[in-house]
């Protein structure tokens, strides 16, 4: 296994800059996510540590070695596709240990290593069937063990879950962790799906219109963010933003006008904060309705019954619709007049530019 290291990795098609100069580090043994809306150019980044794409500019190193101009074979990864790819003729055996055999490895070692991927991904029953015999999560553990018997410096997978259903994707998040834990390996992990690089990342790289926008572990993105688009993107539902006004800042807080005509002392933490409008972010979770006089007023709209939880859905004015996740027994309907109470600790606030100025951080 070895780390891997980008410096000023840029590519562009003719003249539309898709990667625009990234800076990466990923330790030995590092679990990484790639992670961003359609567009950002995760996929693309995966495809220039493989090879698969040329870099315009820049320099992809895999451990010690310069790997930016060589060919994907010689790069010492393996990759995992969103599509199996598996041949329907052969059986589960033979796509594991196709690879080996056009290297011309010798087939008791082929047999014998993929014998061993089988074991790890509990395939071993099933190394006599066809693909057209699997489910879809049995497939697509045939294309990861595909990739282990070649024992790579880094694997690669771009989106590999997206064909299955939710249970099969839980499930397969499971199996890839623990396949991590017991590799010991380097991986690059590509999703849109933040839930995957929340539950699987040791560290998650959030990627905006071919740039990094933050680099941190899962917790660390969603306490700390660096701005409103990871603040936004980090999080399901999503951060709660309120275009307030700060009237002045007293000793270590900032004294916050809120919607409705309320105040709120947020602390500082050290921040230079001057009176003016200013985004004021709130996660769902640190969010409460309370009968009481102060906090923010709303009317609810919708209460999402998930058992465990309640998601309520409360419009309040000069906002878009605000969220609070509330208990399983929460009683709030639809129609309901209610008030917001806002926790001071939790508080992000956000200048013009969208940039943290204080992070409510918890951690």
């Amino acid at each position: 296994m070895a780390s891997l290291t980008l410096r000023q990795v840029q590519k562009s098609f003719g003249e539309v800059p898709v990667i625009r100069g990234v800076d990466l580090d990923v330790k030995d043994g590092e679990f990484c996510v790639f992670v961003g809306p359609s567009g950002c150019g995760k996929s693309t980044l995966l495809r220039l540590i493989a090879g698969l794409e040329g870099t315009t500019d820049g320099t992809v190193k895999i451990g010690d070695r310069d790997v930016t101009r060589l060919a994907p074979a010689e790069r010492g990864v393996s990759m995992v596709f969103q599509s199996y790819a598996l041949y329907p003729h052969m059986t589960v055996a033979e796509n594991i240990g196709f690879g080996m055999k056009m290297a011309k490895m010798p087939k008791p070692e082929i047999q014998a290593r993929t014998a061993k991927a089988a074991k790890m991904l509990h395939l071993t029953e099933l190394l006599n069937r066809r693909p057209a015999q699997l489910s879809g999560g049995q497939r697509q553990r045939v294309a990861i063990g595909r990739a282990i018997v070649r024992e790579p410096d880094v694997f690669l997978f771009d989106e590999p879950l997206s064909n299955l259903d939710a249970a099969l994707r839980v499930q397969m998040r499971i199996e890839i962790s623990r396949l991590h834990n017991d590799l010991k390996a380097t991986m690059i992990y590509v999703t849109h799906d933040q839930v995957e690089a929340m539950t699987m990342a040791d560290k998650i790289v959030v990627l905006s219109a071919g740039r990094i926008e933050q680099v941190g572990s899962p917790l660390e993105l969603y306490h700390k963010p660096n701005n409103l688009f990871v603040a936004t993107f980090i999080g399901s539902p999503k951060m709660n933003l309120f275009n307030v006004t700060v009237k002045e800042v007293a000793g270590n807080d900032a004294i916050i006008a809120l919607p409705g005509g309320s105040t709120l002392a947020v602390p500082t933490r050290g921040a230079s904060i001057k009176p003016g409008p200013i985004t004021m972010g709130v996660r769902p979770e640190h969010l409460t309705i309370a009968p009481t006089e102060s906090g923010i007023p709303g009317k609810v709209v919708l209460s999402e019954h998930l058992g465990g939880e309640t998601m309520i859905y409360v419009d309040v004015e000069g906002t878009e619709s605000t969220v609070v996740k509330a208990d399983g027994l929460a009683g709030q309907r639809s129609g309901d007049t209610v008030r917001i109470i806002v926790d001071p600790k939790t508080v992000h606030l956000f200048d013009k530019d969208g940039q943290a100025l204080v992070n409510g951080s918890l951690i």
